[in-house]
């Protein structure tokens, strides 16, 4: 993994919040990864592009031009690519990264790991991808999730394809050794009880 893409918040919620993106920034860079994200200046989104500039490493922005002409693009960082529509950063941002990490977030946060997911169990990638789960916030997601298992909506082999950790270094360590299977059908069987 050379790229990680960080989804998370364009607020920065909770100082609990501000402080993981930091380490996560930290962390990227201590590891020699790239950083592809939003392109924003705002939430979370400019801490963690900071803490990764600050650290010496390379931060790659994917931002749709309404949010430029709002003035939200972040100034300085190695690239920016300037898209039409929310379809095509989600979808440059995949091709761009190697694994994919959401940090704390909302609806938009929600929208790029589910639409990740998605695309994982469906065999269209085989990348890594965890969540930051600082202070339990994505507990309720990953009550839902297992919920969706139990209830037999999904597949165990693909809640299992959204690694988990509660700090930086650790999410990490998971995403670098994750070694992804092949040929897993998204639908359920009897065999699969």
């Amino acid at each position: 993994m050379k790229r990680l893409c960080v989804f998370c918040g364009s607020n920065r919620g909770r100082s609990v919040h501000e402080r993981s993106a930091r380490q996560m920034g930290k962390a990227l860079a201590a590891r020699g990864l790239s950083l592809v994200y939003g392109g924003g200046h705002v939430g979370l989104m400019g801490v963690i592009a900071e803490a990764v500039l600050a650290a010496g490493a390379e931060v790659i922005g994917v931002i749709p031009r309404a949010m430029v002409d709002k003035e939200l693009a972040m100034a300085g960082i190695t690239q920016m690519h300037i898209v039409n529509t929310m379809h095509e950063r989600k979808a440059m941002m995949a091709e761009l990264s190697d694994g994919f990490a959401a940090l704390p977030g909302a609806t938009g946060t929600a929208d790029e790991l589910f639409e990740i997911l998605t695309w994982a169990q469906l065999g269209l990638h085989a990348k890594p991808i965890g969540i930051l789960n600082v202070g339990g916030y994505f507990d309720p997601l990953l009550a839902w999730l297992n919920l969706a298992v139990k209830e037999r909506f999904l597949k165990p082999v693909h809640r299992r394809l959204l690694l988990e950790a509660k700090e930086p270094q650790a999410l990490l360590d998971l995403m670098q050794n994750y070694r992804p299977r092949r040929n897993v059908g998204k639908w359920l069987k009897e065999s699969d009880l």
